[in-house]
C-alpha cells in the first residue's frame, strides 16, 4: 500500500478548504469510504486515483508521493529558478534584517558550492548538500509550527520524530563529509583527489569572489560569535 497517498489526499483536500463530505460527494463515493482512504485503512483503485487527480488538478504521481511537483514534473537544473529571481516570491516584508541574513547565507553558499565543484568528489558534495537541506528542513518545520492551524500533513515524518531524526542524519552527513575531507580510509567513501584545488586564503577568496567573500567573512564572524567559544572554553588552572 502506498503510504504517501492517504497523507497527500488529506492535505490537498484541507488546503482547498473542502469538507470531507463534499469531496466524497463530488468524487462519487461515500464519506466513510473517503475517510478510510484518507486514513490509509483501505487502498483505492486506479480509477479513483485518476478521478482525484482530475478533481484536484494535480498529477497521479503527486498524489502517490512520486513527485513533489503538483504537475508531476521531475525537476532539472534548468527548471529551478535562481534564488534572486524577480517576482512576488522575492518581495521581503520583514525589514532589512531578513534581507541581510538571506544574502549572507546565499552568497556564502555560492562560494561553498564552487569549492565543492572544484573538489570533484560526488560523495562530499552529497553529504554537504544533505546537511544543509536538513538544516533548512528543521528550521522550516519550526517556523511552520508557529501557527497551530498549519497542516501537519505537509510532512510525512511525525513531529515528535522529525527533529531528533533530522539531527541524527545531519551528524552522520557531517561525519562522512569530515572523513572524506580528512582522508580517513573508510570502506565506501570516495577519497579526495583534487586537494590542491581547495587551497584558500583570505586573499585568494577576496580575489576569486569579489562579490561574495565579504558575506562569507561576515557569516564566519557571526557564527563564531554565536558559538561564543571563549565563554565556553574551560579556564586554565
Amino acid at each position: 500500500m502506498n503510504t504517501e497517498f492517504p497523507r497527500i489526499l488529506t492535505l490537498i483536500r484541507k488546503e482547498r478548504g473542502i469538507s470531507q463530505k463534499k469531496a466524497a460527494a463530488d468524487l462519487g463515493i461515500s464519506q466513510a469510504l473517503l475517510s478510510h482512504y484518507e486514513k490509509g485503512i483501505r487502498e483505492c483503485g486506479l480509477l479513483f486515483l485518476s478521478r482525484c487527480a482530475d478533481y484536484y488538478s494535480v498529477s497521479c504521481d503527486y498524489l502517490l508521493g512520486r513527485s513533489p511537483d503538483r504537475t508531476g514534473l521531475q525537476l532539472t537544473v534548468d527548471d529551478i529558478p535562481e534564488p534572486d529571481s524577480a517576482g512576488k516570491e522575492n518581495v521581503w516584508k520583514g525589514g532589512v534584517l531578513p534581507v541581510l541574513n538571506k544574502k549572507l547565507i546565499a552568497n556564502s553558499l555560492n562560494i561553498l558550492f564552487d569549492l565543492l565543484a572544484r573538489a570533484q568528489n560526488k560523495q562530499l558534495l552529497t553529504e554537504v548538500s544533505s546537511f544543509l537541506m536538513l538544516a533548512v528542513y528543521r528550521m522550516f518545520r519550526i517556523v511552520h509550527s508557529v501557527n497551530p492551524k498549519n497542516q501537519a500533513a505537509l510532512f510525512s515524518v511525525p513531529k515528535a520524530y522529525a527533529d531528533p531524526f533530522a539531527s541524527s542524519a545531519m551528524q552522520m552527513s557531517a561525519a562522512r563529509a569530515a572523513a572524506i575531507a580528512e582522508g580517513v580510509s573508510i570502506e565506501g567513501l570516495e577519497q579526495m583527489k583534487a586537494v590542491d584545488a581547495l587551497a584558500v586564503t583570505t586573499q585568494s577568496l577576496t580575489e576569486q569572489y569579489p562579490l561574495f567573500s565579504s558575506s562569507l567573512f561576515n557569516l564566519i564572524q557571526n557564527s563564531e560569535n554565536a558559538i561564543d567559544y571563549k565563554a565556553q572554553k574551560p579556564a586554565r588552572r
